[in-house]
Order: structure tokens, then sequence, then C-alpha cells
């Protein structure tokens, strides 16, 4: 499988000052594709490496991708109130205002799908549709152990809570994760806004999760609630290794194509 090497980022400022590194693939005169990227994820790890990029760029769209606060090349403070899923929206804002970006489709998934959930209804006319992969209704990180997550950090405790082991085990694996940020990520996100029916996207949005993912009814429910909501279901996929299932970039790209038609 050929794919794209990776190119040195653009560094552009959110609102608030935060370093974002983004990144430009395809045709500058194509169909623009925004893709955000998962938790203790990165763009390169989850749109390059994966090949959506190429498959994307290959189907004639431009894509342009992000690290979020907190991951890759961005800024990663460790301050809390750095993160909210208002602050991630508004650096949407910030990178499609400095790539002069109108309109766009959204691709995202996990924490990029929350964010665009929250995109999409802030700027029903700049975002024309969106694909909100691995996105659950409520808080998927309430029983993330804080605690825990921060004596791993300072002392090397061990963790016991399953769920806290396995996302600190995910982000240490990938090179240049920042745990203290990313702890910090999901304390700020908590009891914030989360998708409802009163916030849904009134846009064309495919919705699409693993059959093996503990989300898959929560996901599902989310696309019965979204007015112009669809539904995929990938097959054979936990929410961890989804992005990399060619049936779910087939979907997508044959969905983004139809505002094109």
């Amino acid at each position: 499988m050929l794919l794209s090497p990776a190119p040195d980022p653009r560094v552009i400022h959110a609102a608030d000052g935060v370093d974002l590194a983004t990144y430009e693939f395809g045709n500058a005169g194509a169909p623009p594709v925004l893709a955000v990227h998962g938790f203790a994820s990165s763009a390169s790890a989850n749109w390059l490496d994966t090949g959506w990029v190429r498959d994307v760029t290959r189907a004639g769209f431009r894509v342009i991708g992000y690290d979020q606060r907190g991951h890759g090349a961005s800024g990663k403070p460790h301050s809390p109130s750095a993160y909210s899923v208002e602050i991630l929206a508004a650096d949407v804002d910030a990178v499609l205002h400095a790539y002069c970006v109108d309109r766009v489709a959204y691709l995202g998934y996990s924490l990029g799908a929350r964010v665009g959930w929250q995109a999409a209804h802030i700027w029903p006319r700049r975002i024309t549709r969106a694909v909100l992969g691995g996105i659950p209704s409520g808080d998927p990180l309430r029983r993330f152990r804080l605690d825990s997550a921060r004596d791993f950090i300072a002392h090397g405790a061990v963790v016991s809570d399953r769920l806290t082991s396995t996302y600190l085990d995910m982000a240490g694996r990938i090179p240049g994760n920042d745990l203290e940020a990313l702890v910090a990520l999901v304390e700020g996100m908590r009891g914030g806004t989360e998708p409802s029916a009163l916030n849904a996207p009134a846009q064309p949005v495919l919705f699409a999760t693993g059959s093996e993912d503990r989300i898959l009814p929560a996901s599902q429910e989310l696309a019965g609630i979204a007015p112009r909501g669809r539904f995929f279901e990938i097959p054979g996929r936990n929410h961890f290794n989804a992005p990399t299932a060619r049936p779910f970039r087939s979907a997508a790209i044959a969905f983004l194509a139809e505002q094109n038609a």
C-alpha cells in the first residue's frame, strides 16, 4: 500500500494562542474535506497512515487535516481550562479561516466526531455534510480515572481500572504524545456539552461505528436523532481498528461524493 509521506506542518494559531499543526493534501482547487482525528491520535496516524488521505484525494477531494490541541505537533496545554468541546470546535474555525475555506465537508473519528457534531451545529452553512465515525452519546471517558492516571504519570503506579489503563497504553505508544496534556483534555471536557436532539446537526450526516464497538447502540441512537442522519455499521471492527477498514473509507467517500453529484 503506497501512502503519501507526511508533509511538514503549517502551524497556525488558535483563538487563545495555542499552536495548531495543520496539513494539506491534494489539488488546492478540489472540494475540501476537513479531517479531524480521535483522542490520543494525530492527523498522520488517523488519516495518512491508514490510507484515508490517499483514497479521499484520489476521489477528487482536497484534504485538510490538523493535530488537535494536546496531540501530535500541536500545542499541548496542561491546564484543563484549555479544553472543552466548544474550544475544540473553535479550533475548527481557526483552521478553516487560515486556509480561506468558506464551505467544507467534515470527516471526524471518535473525539474528532464529537467535535464535528458541535461544529456542524454551530456552522450549519459552512459545514456542508459530515462523516462522524465512532461517536457515542454522552461522555465516552466519564469512567476514566483521573487520579489513577496522574499517579501513573507521576510515580509509575499500576493502573487497575481497565478503561484507564487501555487509554494510557494506547496514548503511550504514539511518539510525541504528552500524557499530562491528554489527561487535562479528559478533565476539561467533563461535564460539557454533549450530543442531543437539541444540538443535532441539520446537514446530511453519515454515522459509522464498528460492529464490535461497545458504543454501537449509542452511535445508532445519535443517527436516529439527527434529522438527516444515516448509519453504516463497519463489519468486524472495534473502536480502535475501525479507521483502518476499507468498507468504512468506501462508504464515507461515496457519501462525500453525493454533494458533487
